[in-house]
């Protein structure tokens, strides 16, 4: 099934009312708003270990941290941290930490009175935390459903905004999908076009061109998504078109996969009981993941400035 859990220890260190702690030393009361509320925000962020050279590459770390200040922005949250600062910050966990493995690394800020009555005033907290973490799901092939829940409209909950309440409507989703037997679910928007997968955007190869659902679509403008959009168009030659794309493209395409910081490129084989494709990995997913984890890892330059390198020294946890 999709969406391993990957669990915090409460030894490592964390950052949280602006200052280094221990993730077991921080304690937040039941009546915190954004617990009661959801009236917070997030990102995703991966370090992949790299073996060879000793080191944590960090992906994309100024771009989630750009977006994450976008989310704040629209929530009305007060970040206190630059972006700068943010990275910074993120830096010295890791180092303190020292993780010699695939690691995700979790920015939180939120609503942090505890107040009950439904609001976007009172104090932000700023918590950042990291988990081991390897595939969030499986690489080589996933079966889905076209979910009966729709894709929350952008006039509701912003879409380009990662809120922890807009989530809900992923659990509900993902959910659905696992108690049917599939992997994962994909969302249509409210007038019946393609959105996103749970918690990932999507592509689908057809008539030789790669296609991706419009910002427009609700979706969260996927960091990952802009990557493959760009290793597409280096690499492959195959630039992307952003349109409406119906369900039933779904069923017709040559290729489908999906694309996040937690699915990282992850082929979809079957869509509502039906093949993709021929029912595998096709060409352009498995050329784009081995293009994707070369970059992501710090092992190709022409992608060298995707990463930041962290060096961990066997037993330099502090």
């Amino acid at each position: 099934m999709a969406g391993t859990a990957f669990t915090a220890n409460d030894a490592e260190w964390a950052y949280h009312g602006g200052e280094f702690v221990k993730m077991g030393d921080i304690r937040l009361s039941p009546a915190t708003h954004a617990l009661n509320y959801g009236t917070g925000v997030f990102e995703g962020i991966r370090a992949y270990w790299n073996e060879s050279k000793g080191t944590l590459q960090v992906l994309k770390l100024r771009e989630h941290y750009e977006r994450f200040e976008k989310s704040c922005r629209i929530l009305h949250l007060d970040l206190v941290p630059s972006v700068d600062e943010l990275c910074e910050i993120t830096l010295e966990i890791l180092k303190r930490n020292a993780p010699r493995e695939d690691t995700y690394i979790r920015p939180l800020a939120y609503k942090a009175a505890p107040a009950v009555g439904v609001n976007l005033r009172g104090p932000t907290e700023l918590s950042i935390f990291t988990v081991p973490m390897g595939n969030y799901v499986e690489l080589t092939g996933l079966r889905c459903a076209v979910s009966g829940w729709r894709r929350s409209s952008d006039n509701a909950i912003p879409a380009r905004a990662k809120t922890t309440g807009s989530y809900i409507n992923t659990a509900l989703a993902v959910d659905a999908a696992h108690r049917a037997g599939y992997d994962d679910a994909i969302f249509l928007t409210q007038a019946g076009f393609v959105s996103e997968a749970s918690a990932a955007n999507i592509f689908i190869v057809r008539k030789g061109g790669l296609v991706t659902p419009p910002v427009t679509a609700d979706i969260l403008e996927g960091i990952t998504r802009d990557a493959v959009m760009e290793i597409a168009e280096k690499d492959l030659g195959m630039a992307t078109t952003e349109r409406d794309v119906g369900r039933t493209e779904l069923y017709a395409a040559d290729e489908v996969f999906l694309t996040g910081t937690g699915f990282q490129i992850a082929p979809v084989t079957e869509i509502d009981d039906r093949k993709v494709g021929t029912g595998e990995m096709g060409p352009v997913a498995s050329r784009l993941q081995e293009l994707y984890f070369g970059a992501a890892r710090g092992e190709n330059p022409d992608y060298a400035g995707w990463t930041v390198a962290v060096e961990v020294a066997e037993g330099a946890r502090q």
